[in-house]
């Protein structure tokens, strides 16, 4: 078991074009600690539709460039990946308790690479992901709610690359949030990232200080207030 330890900052973007159409935006710069050093950067946006009875529906794309998977390493190959997803989510309520299933299924194009350099095209497998999370609201600071959220996620891969690893990671997160503006709300939280590695027998343990500024910004047609 290999044991890291890193820090995500992320800004996420939430456009309403529609009571029933938005777009998700997320980018997010994911680094080492212990020492200092760059892990993963993405970016990745969705577009995303109200189904009703609490189904929503979205088709999104990420683009991310993955470092090395060791902080010390002296290597510094960093491998583009395209990644278009189809996903599902369904929120129900229990009083003050709101409990959301997130359904991801995801293509990976992954950069060939040769002689520690990147080749040309690409490699792909599947992967499919479940989210659970629950969120309740604990008491309110200046009229606003502070919130806590419980995730846990799994992910499975899929595909002739895949051998060993069929289960690839699975994320167990606890995080608090609270809105310092009408449109901008703070998110901090720690995650447990396990995953498995490409051999079967290896695996890395995380621990993770996760810091996400939510951003939403309204940009309905705003109704006439009167008829000539």
């Amino acid at each position: 078991m290999t044991h890291q330890q890193l820090i995500w900052y992320g800004y996420h973007n939430t456009l309403e074009l529609h009571p029933k159409w938005l777009v998700n935006t997320e980018v997010e710069e994911r680094r080492f600690m212990n020492p200092d050093a760059q892990h993963h950067f993405l970016v990745r946006s969705q577009l995303r539709r109200q189904l009703g009875n609490n189904w929503d529906a979205s088709v999104g794309f990420m683009y991310s460039l993955q470092s090395p998977q060791e902080p010390k390493s002296t290597e510094n190959l960093v491998v583009p990946e395209l990644r278009p997803h189809l996903q599902l989510d369904y929120r129900q309520a229990l009083n003050k308790l709101t409990i959301a299933h997130r359904y991801r299924a995801e293509r990976r194009y992954f950069r060939n690479t040769a002689n520690e350099d990147l080749a040309e095209g690409y490699q792909a497998n599947y992967r499919f992901r479940y989210r659970l999370s629950l969120e309740y609201p604990l008491f309110l600071i200046r009229q606003q709610a502070l919130r806590v959220r419980v995730n846990d996620e799994i992910m499975i891969n899929a595909g002739k690359r895949v051998a060993n690893n069929r289960f690839d990671q699975n994320r167990i997160y606890l995080g608090l949030s609270y809105p310092i503006h009408k449109s901008i709300n703070l998110e901090a939280g720690y995650l447990k990232w396990f995953q498995q590695r490409a051999s079967g027998s290896q695996f890395y343990s995380r621990d993770i200080i996760r810091l996400i500024v939510n951003h939403k910004i309204n940009l309905r047609r705003k109704e006439t207030d009167a008829v000539e």
